[in-house]
């Protein structure tokens, strides 16, 4: 069963509000559900009507939402920046605070985003007390990132990895020519260290991503040519990376045009035909149309709306 339901698309397609309502939904369905954002801008809380928070909160019956610190993909970096200069100091290369600063953040900064967004979903990877986990994932450019940055990292850890095991023989072959024999024992490691929980967490993040049976990872877009071509070739890039992508979720498509409105009557029709083509480009995907709504009201009257209109195939689990 599809535990977990992952928004895609470009930004303003409507992938949080649609996040947001499915989430909602499926707690009214009595499944305890949990939304979290990897968008470094937040705007999940907004969709509710609450207050933003890092961490989660509890905005509805069954439902908790969780936006992710601005300081977690640092915290994560900093940590693997830690581990390997303990392990230099400790094979006799001095390094100061200042240094190791440095070493910090000339690295930090990119992925940092996508490396939070690693972390918050290995954190219930393993078995988690929530039934549905709907993620509302940053937009495209984003998302490729998060995607690969496992791939990516796993070369940049397995480096770092090498290189401090180098270090550990090293030290403990000079120590125990000083000392002797004697010097290894009491010395075994135990459990992993930073680099290796690092490697560990975004593998089990990939098979997740990758697994048609834990993930239900769907696109969204708008009826306009542009954003249909991005679809197109959003779906292709991730069908590349074997994440399993089985709908396109047209959203915001007009169908009660005014029969007095030439210009209204043109729009639908344009929206048809871009869903047309959409279906052309992407024959093995399921279609689903989410028709326009009124934009007078407020973010969480919208989340209500959507998710009392959402089809059962949005929000019940599958198979």
């Amino acid at each position: 069963m599809s535990t977990f339901v992952c928004y895609g698309g470009k930004g303003g397609v409507g992938k949080t509000t649609l996040a947001a309502s499915t989430a909602l939904a499926a707690a009214d369905q009595g499944a305890k559900t949990l939304v979290i954002s990897t968008d470094p801008a937040h705007s999940l809380a907004d969709a509710f009507g609450v207050e933003s928070t890092v961490g989660q909160q509890t905005v509805d019956d069954n439902l908790w939402i969780e936006e992710l610190s601005p300081d977690a993909g640092r915290a994560a970096y900093r940590a693997l920046v830690d581990s390997l200069a303990n392990e230099l100091r400790a094979a006799g290369i001095q390094l100061d605070d200042e240094t190791v600063e440095r070493l910090f953040t000339a690295g930090v900064i990119p992925g940092s985003d996508e490396l939070a967004a690693i972390e918050a979903l290995a954190a219930h990877v393993g078995g988690t007390e929530f039934d549905r986990i709907i993620v509302d994932t940053a937009p495209t450019g984003h998302t490729l990132r998060l995607l690969e940055l496992p791939s990516v990292l796993r070369e940049t850890v397995a480096a770092a990895e090498s290189l401090q095991g180098q270090l550990r023989r090293a030290v403990d072959t000079a120590r125990t020519a000083v000392f002797g024999p004697a010097y290894l024992f009491g010395r075994q490691r135990k459990g992993p260290d930073e680099f290796e929980a690092m490697a560990g967490r975004m593998k089990q993040v990939r098979d997740l991503l990758t697994d048609p049976e834990r993930v239900d990872f769907r696109v969204v877009c708008l009826p306009e040519s542009m954003a249909v071509a991005e679809t197109t070739r959003l779906v292709a890039q991730l069908s590349e990376m074997g994440v399993p992508v089985e709908t396109v979720v047209v959203n915001r498509v007009l169908t009660d045009a005014d029969p007095d409105c030439q210009r209204c009557r043109a729009t639908q029709q344009a929206h048809q035909d871009q869903i047309s083509q959409l279906e052309a480009a992407v024959p093995d995907r399921e279609i689903v149309t989410l028709p326009a709504i009124r934009d007078d009201m407020t973010a969480r009257e919208t989340v209500n709306q959507i998710a009392h209109r959402l089809p059962n195939e949005l929000v019940e689990q599958t198979a």
